[in-house]
């Protein structure tokens, strides 16, 4: 079974959790950058957790199913229909073969994604498929997504219909807002930043800079400031921390994210948030950071997760 690139404008990669256990060696985890959506499309297409789809973002993307399949398609910010029939996200549908599936970039939110039954099938690097761009790592030949690439998914000795016409209900995704309150764990540097930062910090407004990519989001709002020009020796780093640099300016690491950096870190997006952060548009969406605790986003990731099945069938 295959899926056949027909167009795409925007960025299109193969992904799935991550590369796990290189990051000592200097290699991205890469992944998805809405965990939430990723979990959520597998879900409703039947598959294991960590089997590989397609995110999209930046742009339309089309693609052609080759044979008989069940898809499932989550996300924000973007339209879907396949064939002549217009879709909502966040459910499942039957696709024959030769239909176009067609997903089309709004306003809203930044990245959608699109699980097969099966699974997407690429030859793994490093022990995933998800593809590090910078490093030409995974997904399909390390690279993202071009108009005539096909792409294999698992053989199946049948087209699982009853998975077909299923839906995640609304109230078990994240609120994605067009405001959102980011929750942030303080720390592990706030003493190299002012009080005065500290406090501006949790009470200004920032929005994301269209310099942002899927390493970093690069965040614009009333600049921090810190206590002495001293930079630290580099240390680890992780989806969600939050760096700021000598301009004052956070950056929040994202999936692909580098191993180490030397700019200290005032905080850390709590897991459940990241999907929110993910998903907000370049010079659009304002949003705020509010403190909280390991213990309080911990409950609050796993009453996300648990959202999981809250899946129907329609």
């Amino acid at each position: 079974m295959a899926l056949r690139v027909v167009d795409v404008s925007g960025l299109a990669t193969i992904q799935d959790l991550g590369r796990k256990g290189w990051r000592r060696f200097g290699v991205p985890a890469s992944g998805p950058m809405d965990v939430f959506a990723f979990h959520a499309a597998n879900a409703l297409a039947g598959n294991p957790a960590e089997c590989a789809l397609i995110e999209i973002g930046l742009g339309d993307a089309t693609v052609q199913a080759m044979q008989d399949c069940v898809i499932a398609v989550t996300g924000v910010g973007y339209k879907l229909s396949v064939y002549i029939w217009k879709f909502p996200l966040w459910s499942s549908f039957f696709v024959r073969a030769g239909w176009k599936i067609h997903l089309n970039k709004t306003d809203e939110g930044m990245w959608a994604y699109l699980a097969v039954a099966g699974g997407i099938q690429t030859q793994p690097a490093l022990g995933s498929h998800s593809t590090y761009l910078r490093g030409a790592l995974g997904g399909f030949n390390g690279g993202q997504l071009q108009t005539g690439d096909v792409v294999r998914t698992a053989v199946l000795s049948h087209v699982p219909h009853e998975l077909a016409a299923r839906s995640l209900q609304e109230g078990a995704r994240p609120d994605y807002a067009e405001h959102p309150i980011i929750d942030a764990i303080m720390g592990p540097q706030t003493k190299y930043f002012t009080d005065e930062s500290l406090q501006m910090f949790l009470s200004n407004e920032y929005s994301v800079s269209p310099t942002s990519d899927r390493m970093g989001y690069r965040l614009e709002g009333p600049p921090l400031t810190r206590r002495g020009k001293t930079e630290l020796i580099s240390e680890g780093m992780t989806f969600g921390a939050i760096q700021v640099p000598s301009n004052g300016q956070p950056i929040v690491m994202m999936a692909d994210c580098p191993t180490t950096g030397g700019y200290p870190k005032i905080g850390t997006v709590a897991s459940a948030d990241l999907p929110l952060l993910a998903q907000c548009v370049p010079n659009k969406n304002k949003f705020h950071f509010r403190g909280t605790t390991v213990a309080k986003a911990q409950k609050k990731y796993r009453k996300m997760m648990s959202g999981l099945s809250k899946i129907v069938e329609e």
